[in-house]
This record gives C-alpha cells, sequence and structure tokens, in this order.
C-alpha cells in the first residue's frame, strides 16, 4: 500500500553563494528558526540568528516569516540571506561610515527591501528613516543615490507605520526643489519619487498642505506634464488633484483657472490623452477622471444656490436675456419705457419661456440647478448669439401650445446636465470614466449645456410635443445625451455629430425593440407563469455555472493599504481552480493576466466562513469617517488562525455582483443580486420564446378556459371492430 504523502511538507532548494545548493523537505509545523539552524549547520555557518530565508525571483523578494510561510510551494527555490536585522544594522553602517561606492550600493539595495514590511519595521526602529531624511535634508544624496534614496523613503513610509506628519520644513522645502528645478537636467527616477512624495503629504498630512502649496508652482507641475515618462506625467497629476482637493474654494478656482487655460489644456491632451497608442492606463485614467470630477465640482456652489431677490447683477442678466432676444437697436429708443417696462417685458419673458413671467426671478429658486442655469443661459445668449435667437424666436412664433418654453426646457435641462456629470458627488476611488472633450475647452460645461439646448429644441420639434410631453421630451432627451457620450466623443464636435445621428425616431425605434422584448417578457398569461417556474431552476442552473466560469477566469483588483486607501500601481489576481475547490491569488501588474501556477496563495473554499459586503467589510469598518466605495467591498470572512479575512473592492458593480454570486454559489447561498435578475430574466425570455416558436400567432389567455360539464350520455362512444 503506498504511503500518505505529508500535506506540511514540501521540496525546496536553497541557495546560497558560494555554496552549494540544499535540497531540503521543508516542515510547515516547524519552527523556521529551528529550519534555518539546520541549513546553516549543513553549511558550516555560525550565529543562525543572523539568518533568514527570503523568496528569489518572480518580483517576490520579501523575507520568510511565520506569517507568509504558507506562500512556500513545491519546487520553489529560497535564498538564505542575513535576517532583515542584521541586513538593516550593515546598510546603516555603510550609510553612516562606508565609501561613496559603498553608500550607493547600500542605498540601492535599500529601495529593493524596503518594500517588505519585515524589514521595513527593523530598519525604522534602528532610526533608519530619521537617516534617510538628514541626508535628504542635508543634500547629501546626488544622481542616483539621491534617486535611491528618495524611492527608499517612499516605500517605507507607504507600509503606514510612521505618520506623514514627522516630515519638517527643510524636507519637504528640498523635495519641492526637485520637483521645480528645471535648469539642470535630472534622475528621473528622483521626480517621480518626489512628486509622490509630495502627493502623499498633501493627503496624509494634518498641516502640511500649505506649504507644499507655497513650494510647488503651477507651472513646473505642467512642465512635468510634457514628460516622456508616463510614471512621471502620472504623478504630476496627481499632486494637482491632491492640491486641488485640499484647498479652499477661492484657491480652487484659482488652480481650476489655470488648468482652463488654452496652454494647460493643449498640454494634457497632446501629452496624455491623445498618446500614439490612443489608450491611457488604468491609473491614468483615474486620475484623469479625478481631475475631470475635481473641476466640475466647483460648479456644486451656483448649483445650489438660490437666487437672491436683492441680487441686481442676476436681475440684470435676466434683462439681458430679453434685451438680446428682442431688443433692436432702433426699437429700444421708439419705445415708451414705462410701457414697455410695465408690460411689453412681462410679454417677453413669456415669450422666452420663464414659468414666472411676472417675476421671472423665481424661475432660480429651485436647487439643484439654481444659479448654475442662469449663468449656462446668459452664456448660451452671449456667445452663441444666433442660436439662442434662432431657438427662442422660433418658439415664440409657434403656437402657444406647440411652444418650447426656453426659460423652463434651460433650468430642467441644467439639472439634467449635473445628474449626468454627478456634479456635487465626490471622485470615486475606482472611477476611470473621463470625457476627453471636456478638456478642449475653458468653459466644458457651458459648452456641453449650449449643444444640448438646441438638441433638446430639436427634438422638442421632432416629436411636436407639447408642455404636457415636457417629461418625455426629457426622457427622450437624457437618452440621447448618455449614448453620445458613451461613444466616447474626443471632441465637442464630435459629440454633437453623434447626437445628430440620435434623432428621435432613433430612438423612437431602439425603445419599441426593448419595448417588445419587455413586453413578451414580462407576460402575465397563466401558461407563460407556469412555464417559467417550470424552466426557472435550469436557467439558474446556468447562471450558477456562468458565475463559477467567471471566477475560473479571475479578476484583477486593485490593492488597498492597512489604512484602506487606494494603493497607486499595485494589484492583485484571484482566481478560482478548475475543480471549484481552491481559490488562487497573488500580486499582478496592470496589464499581465497571471495563470493559476503563477498565483502564490492559495485559499480552500471549505475554509470560508462567510461572505460580507458593503460596510460590514472589516476594511471598510475602519474608515467609516471618510467616502468611500463600500457599496463594491467584499470580504471573505476565514475559519483560519492565519488570515482572519480577505478583503475585495471591485472595480464595477457588474465584477462585484459576479463575485459575490459566485461565493454564494460556492456557498450553498442564494444568488441574489442585480445582475442575477436581469440574466434570470433575459435567458427566461429567450428560453420561453424558442419553446413557443411553433404557437407564434396565438393568443394566450390569462387564465385557462374553464373545463365543460360532463356530457348527459355517452351513446355517441363507439368501438371499432
Amino acid at each position: 500500500m503506498p504511503t500518505m504523502k505529508d500535506s506540511n511538507i514540501v521540496k525546496i532548494a536553497v541557495e546560497r553563494k558560494p555554496h552549494d545548493p540544499q535540497l531540503i523537505e521543508f516542515n510547515q509545523k516547524q519552527p523556521l528558526a529551528a529550519i534555518i539552524q539546520d541549513i546553516c549547520n549543513n553549511w558550516g555557518l555560525s550565529e543562525p540568528e543572523n539568518y533568514a530565508l527570503q523568496f528569489s525571483g518572480n518580483n517576490n523578494d520579501n523575507y520568510i516569516t511565520e506569517k507568509n510561510r504558507n506562500e512556500i510551494k513545491n519546487g520553489a527555490v529560497l535564498s538564505l540571506e542575513h535576517s532583515p536585522s542584521k541586513t538593516a544594522q550593515d546598510i546603516l553602517q555603510k550609510l553612516n561610515v562606508g565609501s561613496n561606492d559603498e553608500k550607493a550600493q547600500a542605498m540601492e539595495k535599500l529601495s529593493k527591501l524596503s518594500t517588505d514590511m519585515t524589514f521595513a519595521l527593523e530598519f525604522i526602529n534602528k532610526q533608519g528613516l530619521a537617516l534617510i531624511i538628514s541626508l535628504v535634508d542635508g543634500g547629501n544624496c546626488k544622481g542616483a543615490m539621491l534617486a535611491f534614496c528618495l524611492l527608499s523613503f517612499v516605500e517605507l513610509m507607504d507600509h503606514g507605520i510612521v505618520s506623514w506628519d514627522i516630515l519638517e520644513a527643510l524636507f519637504i522645502n528640498k523635495v519641492a526643489s526637485y520637483v521645480n528645478n528645471q535648469s539642470t537636467a535630472q534622475d528621473e527616477r528622483v521626480v517621480q519619487a518626489s512628486l509622490s512624495i509630495l502627493e502623499n503629504i498633501v493627503l496624509n498630512s494634518s498641516g502640511k498642505y500649505a506649504q507644499v502649496e507655497k513650494e510647488v508652482t503651477f507651472p513646473n507641475l505642467v512642465m512635468h506634464l510634457q514628460s516622456a515618462n508616463s510614471v512621471i506625467q502620472q504623478n504630476a497629476i496627481a499632486l494637482i488633484n491632491a492640491l486641488f482637493l485640499k484647498a479652499d474654494y477661492s484657491k480652487r478656482k484659482a488652480i481650476a483657472g489655470t488648468l482652463g487655460s488654452k496652454q494647460v489644456r493643449n498640454v494634457i491632451l497632446s501629452s496624455i490623452i491623445q498618446t500614439p497608442s490612443g489608450k491611457v492606463g488604468t491609473e491614468m485614467a483615474h486620475q484623469l477622471y479625478v481631475l475631470q470630477t475635481l473641476l466640475f465640482n466647483l460648479l456644486d456652489k451656483r448649483m445650489n444656490t438660490k437666487m437672491d431677490p436683492q441680487d441686481q447683477d442676476a436681475h440684470d442678466k435676466i434683462k439681458e436675456l430679453r434685451k438680446i432676444a428682442f431688443d433692436t437697436d432702433g426699437d429700444v429708443s421708439n419705445r415708451d419705457v414705462t410701457a414697455r417696462r410695465q408690460g411689453i417685458f412681462a410679454k417677453d419673458y413669456k415669450k422666452l419661456g420663464f414659468k414666472y413671467d411676472i417675476n421671472p426671478a423665481l424661475d432660480f429658486t429651485e436647487t439643484p440647478p439654481g444659479m448654475l442655469a442662469l449663468d449656462c443661459m446668459v452664456y448660451f445668449a452671449r456667445n452663441h448669439m444666433e442660436s439662442y435667437t434662432k431657438v427662442v424666436l422660433e418658439n415664440s412664433c409657434r403656437a402657444d401650445e406647440h411652444e418650447c418654453p426656453f426659460g423652463r426646457t434651460s433650468v430642467e435641462l441644467t439639472k439634467l446636465l449635473c445628474e449626468i456629470l454627478k456634479i456635487g458627488e465626490a471622485p470615486s476611488e475606482q472611477g476611470q470614466t473621463y470625457h476627453p472633450m471636456f478638456f478642449a475647452h475653458d468653459r466644458p460645461f457651458e459648452e456641453f449645456f449650449c449643444i444640448c439646448i438646441v438638441l433638446l429644441n430639436k427634438t422638442w420639434k421632432e416629436m411636436r410635443a407639447t408642455t404636457e410631453d415636457f417629461v418625455k421630451v426629457f426622457s427622450v432627451v437624457r437618452e440621447q445625451i448618455t449614448r453620445a457620450l458613451a461613444m466616447h466623443p474626443t471632441g465637442l464636435d464630435k459629440f454633437r455629430l453623434n447626437l445628430q445621428g440620435l434623432t428621435y425616431a432613433e430612438i423612437t425605434n431602439l425603445w419599441q425593440q426593448e419595448r417588445t422584448s419587455r413586453e413578451e417578457w414580462e407576460s402575465h398569461a397563466r401558461p407563460i407563469v407556469e412555464l417559467r417556474e417550470q424552466i426557472k431552476p435550469e436557467i439558474l442552473e446556468l447562471v450558477q455555472q456562468q458565475r463559477l466560469g467567471f471566477l475560473v477566469e479571475g479578476t484583477r483588483f486593485t490593492k488597498y493599504t492597512t489604512r484602506g486607501q487606494r494603493s497607486k500601481d499595485k494589484f492583485w489576481y484571484m482566481k478560482l481552480s478548475p475543480n471549484h475547490k481552491v481559490f488562487h491569488y497573488g500580486d499582478c501588474d496592470e496589464k499581465s493576466v497571471p495563470a493559476l501556477e503563477e498565483l502564490p496563495n492559495k485559499l480552500a473554499v471549505i475554509d470560508i466562513k462567510s461572505l460580507v459586503t458593503g460596510k460590514e467589510c472589516p476594511h471598510m469598518k475602519e474608515i467609516r469617517g471618510r467616502k468611500t466605495n463600500h457599496q463594491l467591498a467584499f470580504s471573505l470572512i476565514l475559519d483560519s488562525a492565519e488570515l482572519s479575512s480577505l478583503d475585495f473592492v471591485a472595480p464595477d458593480e457588474q465584477v462585484f455582483d459576479y463575485w459575490v454570486d459566485g461565493i454564494n454559489a460556492l456557498l450553498g447561498v442564494k444568488m441574489s443580486s442585480k445582475e442575477t435578475e436581469n440574466d434570470l430574466e433575459t435567458l427566461l425570455s429567450m428560453e420561453i420564446k424558442l419553446r413557443l416558436l411553433d404557437a407564434e400567432g396565438i393568443v394566450f389567455p390569462e387564465e385557462p378556459p374553464p373545463i365543460p360539464k360532463d356530457p348527459p350520455n355517452y351513446d355517441f362512444c363507439y368501438k371499432l371492430k
């Protein structure tokens, strides 16, 4: 009878130059110190407490500890190195008293090891971080050594062991000087790390924003946006976003003014968005989305401001709308002023389509859109005078019931655009949807409004609408705008062209197809309802198999720090084994799709105790004070001593639903997501249509016909002989 294989033992190789490699059986139950002592004895090395095992290759050089030893797999190659404590001491010794070459080598080694939490703790505890700060303060590092010094600092601080508040003004000034220095050629890694440090200081320190804002000038950040290095561009945008986010309203307006200048917009468009490949990376897309959101959120104040009856400037703007539309040069002098004020103005305001023609100021008391609607209307009248007068005069010539009221529709349209662009909402940590066309103009929202108000007037005419059709018209206009935006137009002209193809007839056709389909699904005829119930279990099984297939294919997730913050450019991948028994996961980069065997960590499905979502997740409980993507968060609560939970934040709602459904299926829990409901309805509809092909044209009754009474006799029945 064959001997049983011990699952706690893995066969590995251990290397250390100049010794010959050792092939050993690594027992997961044996203490690490004992294993290291045996390895040292075999090589004749004294003081085994000064040695530690380290992963080798696959972008993983972390030290092996009791926490991560389970990541060691059969066939792994490990290296025996000096322990984190001894290595940290050696690096500090060389940085303090070594030669220039030794210092440079020690700093390079430090930049590689700083990503390891175990080493970082030892190095910081030995006052290593204080030494790094003093080297930067004193300007003792140059060139490559400075680059490794700053990169080490970024990695050490990224662990969240030390607060960013410890940094003094001298250090901040020195780092800012590396960003501002355009006169001499800089090592790209120095600029890259300096931008990242300043961004973290702005976001994570309690009182250092003012100094960074004072030291770093926007022209220098704009220069870095033109860099050929995409990471420098990305970090420059991230720093701009951080400064924008922490600034007060007046400073935000000033920053927006700088970013809205033609020169800066051209830099963003030509150097970042319109790249030769035509694509931007995931992190850059996120930073552009954040920038777009912050710029649009400046409109939030006007959007939520009611018109003040004492605001003379606002009253003048309303009068200007009337004047541009109806007054000609000779007309003003020929009218009696008193008559004009008392009667003709009210008549003109009615033609302009205000709800309150006696006092149009009342039209701007609803928030949202508040005063933002008036701003957009005046912008349209001043900058697109021909289109404005055409819209107003066309409607004033129509019969009252078919008039498209410019004032009322402008207010409602502004509100609609604010909803579509989610103005007033904080940027999402997972968001990546940005529109290049909004970076092509210094007043993007107002121009967006001007295009859409012309569209609305055109759609109103096509629908031959009356004021009773107000809601219907806006449902069509919303569909036209969202579908045109979904085509990702590169400019406002392209957006206008997309809208021309989405006429009312086209939208009606699309809706008719959807409506016909929906009516067939939602049929309430009893035979169809019974058929649906009969085939529902088969369809649910099909949906479940699709969800499990999605988990087998795997998903890339963004990493989050222990403090609940999104880590830039750090990702991990997780997939389910084909037999649906084990999850495999591990680190990955932005583009690769690792194979199952390339993912070092395993989690047996049987070890999953439960699934929690949203604010109940462990990584969301700690950060309840801040706005987060808790609706996309889910955690696996584990029945394990080493790891209590595995925490996720899905990139979007569909991925969230698919993973939650898949895990529920594995745990034997009912799938209840929106995606499951939608898929179930779609597949049920298709299956019913296929089964009823032969019954096409037959009208199914709501209730089955009554069973007739028995006949009085059965004389009509006879037998064949």
